[in-house]
């Protein structure tokens, strides 16, 4: 995004992807739930941010895995779709080389990696407050035909 004279925040709401992405956001009560805060997003790329709050613990006094694992999924949905046709998840894997903890703010990025007609391959960086690598996520999609904005059907 090139930065002019104008207001960022203007530019920030009046790129295309951004409304993908806020179209996304208006009905994914999961990712609303989780507090997602999006900061960028880009074709085949996004910026996301969450804050782990108390009921998102296990057991073991750290955050469930599903939460880092839902944010880096929420990066890779929005960077797959940035472009407005509907794109799903074919494939994902995820690893956790540092726990994360309540208050912790947590930082996604998603980067496509390649692409073909009706494929991406994205990698998803998730870090901490200290910017260390928290979970590692790759993601394989499929792309649809179909216009995610003003579709009658979800898939």
């Amino acid at each position: 995004m090139h930065r002019n004279s104008k207001d960022p925040k203007t530019i920030f709401m009046s790129n295309p992807y951004r409304q993908v992405v806020d179209h996304m956001m208006a009905h994914d009560k999961f990712s609303q739930w989780l507090g997602i805060e999006v900061l960028d997003i880009q074709d085949g790329y996004s910026k996301i941010k969450m804050t782990i709050r108390e009921e998102m613990i296990n057991g073991f006094g750290i955050a469930h895995g599903g939460i880092a694992f839902s944010l880096a999924d929420s990066a890779f949905a929005f960077a797959c779709n940035s472009d407005g046709k509907i794109t799903v998840a074919l494939d994902t894997s995820i690893s956790f080389p540092k726990a994360t903890k309540v208050n912790d703010t947590l930082t996604a990025e998603a980067k496509r990696i390649s692409i073909t007609r009706s494929t991406g391959l994205y990698l998803v960086e998730v870090t901490n407050d200290q910017n260390e690598l928290v979970a590692l996520f790759k993601g394989t999609c499929y792309k649809t035909k179909k216009e995610l904005i003003n579709s009658s059907s979800n898939i």
